[in-house]
């Protein structure tokens, strides 16, 4: 008997719809390489529809969370700050949704990975503060939001020693790509796996869970060989929930 594959719940964008788009009415969107990344490491992606109140009973039908990346920011009020910067850009609908996927996961034990916005939504629910703009804040550093193409490398990041994000990739540097405009200010309760070349954090995580794992870059595009070394980790560590 063929072993059933671990069910991996990947969250969806949020669309307006427009005249010109993909339609009049509000959509979601995923690009694919979210889906096959976990596909080929083992696993059966399946789509989060963006509803709070149902959180809990999607969950009762996955064994990971995917909190993926998009083209907006984290409210600056969860994480204490009054103040917004220009350059932010809200979409209240999906960090709702996203907030109680990530705290009914985060309750259950249930492994957990946040790429980009999602490294950020989880550093936030660990008590953490964002950089609201880099270019501001650090004017030396990288250009985070990188000129290349993003399935190419940008940067690279140290992987910290002894952190659960060593344990997956095996090496201490990464050659990572970049879209990011923002980055996580302090990790909260949460520790800090990886670094940007500028000091910038690249990467946190929850050591009191099992697997709870965040990083600001998109393993998905399998520019590093140790991209595709988290989702094997990760769908391995759901193939072993209960």
């Amino acid at each position: 008997m063929t072993a059933r594959r671990p069910v991996i719940g990947i969250t969806l964008d949020h669309e307006a719809g427009g005249p010109d788009r993909y339609s009049r009415f509000p959509w979601y969107a995923l690009r694919e390489n979210y889906m096959s990344a976990v596909a080929t490491a083992g696993g059966l992606p399946v789509a989060l529809p963006l509803f709070p109140q149902l959180a809990s009973e999607y969950l009762d039908q996955i064994d990971g969370l995917l909190i993926t990346g998009g083209a907006f920011d984290i409210d600056p009020a969860l994480y204490g700050e009054a103040e917004r910067h220009s350059s932010v850009t809200l979409r209240p609908v999906r960090t709702q949704a996203e907030q109680a996927y990530l705290a009914a996961a985060m309750q259950r034990k249930m492994p957990v990975v946040g790429i980009c916005g999602g490294m950020q939504l989880l550093a936030v629910a660990l008590g953490g503060t964002l950089i609201q703009h880099i270019p501001d804040s650090f004017p030396s550093a990288l250009p985070h939001e990188q000129p290349n193409p993003r399935d190419e490398a940008s940067h690279a990041v140290h992987v910290e020693p002894e952190t659960l994000l060593a344990r997956c990739v095996g090496r201490p540097r990464m050659a990572v790509n970049s879209s990011h405009h923002q980055a996580v200010r302090t990790p909260g309760r949460g520790i800090i796996n990886a670094v940007a070349e500028d000091g910038l954090i690249e990467g946190v995580e929850d050591p009191t869970l099992p697997f709870c794992l965040g990083v600001q870059w998109h393993p998905e595009f399998g520019i590093d060989p140790g991209d595709r070394s988290i989702f094997s980790a990760f769908v391995q560590a759901a193939g072993e929930q209960e």
